[in-house]
């Protein structure tokens, strides 16, 4: 029997309960979402805390020792620049602010702060406007 149709009347009480049923269906499916976005905020943040310890231990294991291997610090610096800018966004997505805390536990050197932010583009190649992929290289 469908209530629905015309001549077919729901009483207050019959319309109520179906109102509250569909209510608890939004409110399981909005915590369900809510739970995910949680979940995959917590794996981008574990993500981006391992690409972070791989950029400074590459940078540890670098020698400074002449000029030719300059270039390659300093690479090295602006990548772990990037890594530290990219963790610390992602942190304060979750909330966590602290950007001492990242520097103490994760002992970064003043050199990579100083280069916190995102990468430079080369100056010969003009950025192309298609989206937001094609500004940023891959993060992964």
């Amino acid at each position: 029997m469908n209530d629905f149709l015309p001549g077919n009347r729901l009483t207050a009480g019959q319309l109520s309960e179906r109102v509250h049923m569909a209510l608890d269906l939004l409110r399981a499916g909005y915590a369900t979402l809510e739970y995910e976005i949680a979940e995959e905020r917590v794996s981008a943040l574990g993500r981006l805390g391992r690409r972070l310890e791989a950029a400074l231990a590459a940078l540890a294991a670098c020698p400074r020792t002449t000029t030719s291997d300059r270039n390659i610090w300093d690479s090295l610096v602006e990548q772990a620049g990037y890594a530290l800018w990219l963790f610390v966004v992602q942190r304060e997505a979750c909330g966590l602010n602290k950007i001492d805390h990242v520097i103490k536990v994760y002992r970064v050197p003043d050199e990579v702060v100083a280069r916190m932010g995102p990468l430079a583009r080369p100056s010969g190649h003009p950025a192309k406007t298609k989206g937001a992929e094609a500004a940023l290289p891959p993060m992964f």
